[in-house]
């Protein structure tokens, strides 16, 4: 079969020459294709690079949020942490109020169990220990209508149940209330108060009353905590050794550990906490009280 052309005359203006081109068939239609092929790809193209446009777009959009979003977290855990130190320190001045107008009615101490099966007996060991509190220390109660009530704590502190005994004699490293944390230099509350003399200084028990916990505990290190009855609970941490055990009946003065730096801690002293149902009070409250009365007996 005879192969057929497309014939292109091309004239030229400036020498009014004429030239023929043959051009066969098949080449033509092959160039058709290829230039549809070249379009076909092109628009592709156009249209993956508009959606990488957008999707970057909306990449970067997402981000700004995210960003935006990391900062009122920021702001907002702020918050909640001034917020959270605020409630504590309320919760401390409600519990230094009840303590020193009294407070009513016994409580469960935070040692106490709490597993439902074994409610019924534990209730009625409490029970049974706050009569014989009130047996050994029938002067310290006063019977009111609304039930048993701690007298005023000028009463109390003969009987030795209050603790105003300092547990080492040492310098005040660290105080009660809003501080700066020395591990991460953020705003912390502190619930108790630093005294630093030497290492291995005896500790002594603040008042009478009965070994509730000898353990390691994270952030207190060595740790001992004597419930004094009436919820008033005091706490020794960073110690490097135990000289008691739970369960121990032990009088204001007798030496129960050893000052240490265990914990964290930043180096040797004592960190001495007074609790009153759990809550943290200022501990300088009792102990500036004993040394005001030390003076003025002197």
């Amino acid at each position: 079969m005879k192969d057929k052309y497309y014939t292109f005359f091309i004239a030229s203006s400036a020498s009014g020459g004429m030239r023929r081109l043959r051009v066969p068939f098949y080449v033509l239609h092959a160039l058709a294709i290829l230039a549809a092929v070249g379009g076909v790809t092109v628009l592709a193209a156009t249209g993956s690079y508009s959606r990488m446009l957008w999707k970057a777009s909306s990449y970067n959009s997402l981000r700004r949020e995210q960003d935006a979003l990391k900062q009122q977290y920021k702001v907002l855990q702020v918050e909640v942490k001034d917020t959270n130190q605020r409630l504590d320190s309320l919760q401390s001045l409600a519990s230094e109020v009840a303590m020193a107008y009294g407070i009513t009615r016994f409580r469960q101490t935070p040692f106490a169990f709490s597993d439902d099966g074994a409610q019924t007996d534990v209730e009625y060991q409490d029970s049974v220990d706050e009569f014989s509190y009130l047996q050994r220390n029938v002067t310290a109660v006063a019977m009111s209508n609304g039930g048993a009530r701690l007298l005023p704590q000028s009463q109390l502190s003969s009987l030795g149940i209050v603790p105003t005994l300092w547990p080492v004699v040492g310098e005040i490293t660290g105080h009660f209330g809003e501080r700066l944390d020395p591990f991460s230099g953020e705003g912390a509350f502190h619930a108790g108060m630093d005294i630093a003399s030497h290492y291995g200084d005896g500790v002594r028990a603040t008042a009478d009353g009965v070994v509730a916990v000898v353990e390691q505990r994270a952030g207190y290190g060595r740790l001992i905590v004597i419930d004094h009855g009436f919820g008033v609970t005091t706490w020794y941490g960073h110690l490097s050794g135990f000289q008691t055990h739970a369960g121990t009946r032990v009088k204001r003065g007798d030496i129960i550990g050893f000052e240490g730096d265990s914990g964290r801690s930043t180096g040797p002293h004592l960190h001495y906490e007074v609790r009153i149902y759990n809550t943290p009070v200022n501990p300088w409250r009792y102990l500036s009280t004993a040394a005001t009365a030390t003076a003025s007996a002197d």
